[in-house]
Parts: C-alpha cells; structure tokens; sequence
C-alpha cells in the first residue's frame, strides 16, 4: 500500500472516532480559499473566496499570513506578511472566520478552527498544519482534542513515512504493535478506548 507522502499536495484526511475530521497538511505552506476544483486552495472552503485568498506559512519564527484577497487578523486588515500567534482570529472576505490555534509549546504544529459555520470539501470540523508531531489527546494542549480518551496518541514523520506511537499495546491495520509503528495511506488504528483511520486525498 502506497506511503502517505506519495500523494499529491502532502494532504490526508484523519477521521477520529466519536471526535470528528480533520484535514492535515503536511507541507510548510497552504493556502486557503474557495472550493472549486481543479485548482482549489490546499484548505477548501464553501464561502464566497478567491482561489487562492490567502496563504499561511510555516518557518523557523512560526506562522505568518499572506493576504491576496480582504483577510484580517484580529481585526487588522492584513497589508503585508503578518505574523499569527496562538489563538488569533482570522477572516476571510466578508464572512468566514476562523481561530488559529498554536496549543502545544514545544511543537510547531497547529490547527485551525472554522468559527463561522464554513466548511472544507470533503467536510471537516476542522485542519490541522502539522509539523514535526500531531497529537491526539484529552489535555487541551493536544491538537486534536479528543475529551473521552484515557492518553495520548502521537503522529509523527519519520524517513518521510507517517508513524504512529502511544505507550502499549494497539493495532495497525488489525495487526498487534506495541509502543509505536508505520502507517500506511489508508491505515485504521486501533486502541483500547480510540480508534482513527487515515484516508489519502487524490489531489
């Protein structure tokens, strides 16, 4: 089964069960915008955008905004490169807003939150920009909160495959794993209380 980062745009979808979806981007910067294929933005949204509308950046400082359409942080207009600290909101043209959110100190992932009813194709309650980690947890520093769970689960990237790790035992696919193992593009993994499963994006 192909790897995750043999899809085109770097993008999977991560379905968590009794949680939600969330759109994951791999790459260090997408762009957001309207929803119209073939050239939809990275993140796709249903609202009255231009494609794309703006692009968000990740690098050694952190995140910054670019604005190629109306865009506002916290109110300002967007005029130049704007830098995006935890929890700032976002708008977009007239009407979508979203909350950006940094939660974990010592990792550089992040995940944005639609506030304004919008949503991505396929739908999703939220994306995730991830970087070196993506946790999945109860404690509200994860960055996909997942309340019912007893621990946290850990992605991460590793030779350019995606892997999965969380103390004991799980299953990959049906297969027993203990402590951390590969993903594979398509995988459902399984604990005792939790459970996801991956599902690539064709474009």
């Amino acid at each position: 089964m192909p790897t995750l980062n043999r899809f085109h745009g770097e993008r999977f979808l991560l379905w968590v069960d009794g949680v939600g979806g969330y759109l994951v981007c791999l790459q260090p910067s997408v762009t957001l915008g309207r929803a119209e294929p073939p050239a939809a933005a990275d993140i796709p949204l249903i609202a009255d955008l231009s494609i794309p509308h703006a692009r968000i950046t990740r690098d050694g400082e952190g995140y910054t905004i670019e604005a190629f359409r109306p865009t506002w942080v916290d109110g300002r207009l967007v005029e130049r490169l704007t830098l995006l600290s935890d929890d700032c909101r976002l708008q977009l043209g007239g009407a979508v807003r979203l909350r950006f959110r940094r939660p974990h100190a010592l990792s550089a992932s992040a995940r944005l939150e639609y506030l304004s009813g919008h949503r991505t194709v396929p739908t999703t309650d939220g994306a995730v920009l991830m970087a070196d980690h993506l946790i999945l947890g109860a404690k509200p520093r994860s960055h996909v909160v997942c309340r019912e769970w007893a621990g946290e689960v850990i992605l991460f990237q590793e030779n350019g495959r995606l892997h999965c790790k969380t103390p004991g035992r799980f299953a990959v696919d049906g297969r027993p794993v203990r402590d951390r193992a590969p993903l594979d593009a398509a995988s459902r993994v399984q604990g005792e209380d939790w459970s996801f499963t991956l599902e690539p994006l064709s474009c």
